[in-house]
């Protein structure tokens, strides 16, 4: 690990006289509120790991509190923001900050939903502090897109952090939940007070930890038709899944087919399935369709030979 430099991370004053520098004001429509506590920032990048030969992503660095301390442990990384001003700012706040290190760093001036590709060796892991209105969406796209992304550390809304890290069963297991775990075992890894953040936020806030699966989940349906079995089912998350899957599968007959045939209760509700069972259940229509087309061929060839056989026994 690279030693610290002790005066290169940020303070409050640090914070504010940058922003104020910059005529920057903290947007809600942007979900900004900058952490002004350094042993919060170091607290974050030692509980998500970050070694030395690490490539970080992180999105959304703002003032870049967070940034200085990944640069501190990390090999290299690359920051995401979406505002003109920030990213303007940023590049100069490393060099002048940590002059040893600005090499090392790469910035996207991007909106983080349209990223596709990033500068340099593919990233290892993900470190943010991210908007609160957009966590999920903006989570779910980069575990997606950046395959080679190992360990995930996001500071985000209490309430989400406790919806990522559901279980099965709880009252707050949803979308976020089951989507996560497609791609990774998640957990709750810690709180974060009120007070580290300028302006504090109306709400706490949670870490969560993503360590990416070792093995994908094993089915043979693609992740779009296990995420639209997801959806359907938590549409409409108080129906029992033979009805909340009915416009997904077509009718709910054809929704009690997939269920019982993935092995699931077409009583259960979307909340007690593991993402496994949805998996079973996406691949169970996809084999009825396939069942369908392939009687439908059947069908037409049999139609078609008896009208040979007629064209061939007439005199």
């Amino acid at each position: 690990m690279n030693s610290p430099t002790p005066d290169a991370l940020l303070g409050p004053a640090d914070v504010r006289e940058l922003a104020g520098a910059l005529g920057v004001r903290p947007t809600k429509q942007r979900g900004q509120n900058f952490v002004i506590d350094a042993n919060t920032v170091r607290r974050i990048v030692r509980t998500a790991g970050v070694r030395a030969d690490d490539v970080v992503v992180e999105v959304g660095p703002g003032l870049g509190s967070l940034t200085l301390a990944l640069l501190e442990a990390a090999d290299r990384v690359v920051a995401v923001e979406i505002d003109d001003v920030l990213a303007g700012a940023l590049p100069a706040t490393i060099a002048a900050r940590m002059p040893a290190r600005a090499d090392r760093f790469a910035l996207v001036h991007s909106d983080a939903m349209h990223v596709n590709e990033l500068p340099g060796p593919a990233p290892t892991a993900l470190v943010a502090n991210l908007p609160y209105n957009v966590a999920v969406p903006v989570l779910l796209h980069m575990l997606g897109t950046f395959p080679t992304i190992e360990r995930t550390l996001v500071m985000v809304q209490a309430e989400v952090a406790d919806r990522l890290a559901a279980d099965p069963g709880s009252k707050v297991y949803g979308v976020p939940s089951v989507k996560a775990n497609w791609y990774a075992d998640v957990k709750r890894a810690g709180s974060i007070g009120r007070n580290v953040f300028w302006p504090a936020p109306n709400v706490d806030s949670g870490l969560v930890s993503l360590v990416r699966r070792a093995e994908p989940v094993r089915t043979t349906a693609s992740k779009r038709e296990v995420f639209a079995v997801v959806d359907a089912a938590f549409a409409q998350r108080r129906k029992t899944l033979r009805a909340a899957l009915a416009g997904w599968a077509g009718s709910a007959a054809a929704a009690e087919a997939a269920l019982v045939a993935a092995g699931v209760s077409p009583q259960a509700r979307g909340e007690s399935l593991t993402v496994e069972e949805f998996a079973r259940i996406a691949e169970n229509k996809a084999e009825n369709a396939e069942n369908k087309a392939e009687n439908a061929e059947n069908k037409a060839e049999n139609a078609e030979s008896k009208a040979e056989n007629k064209e061939s026994a007439q005199p």
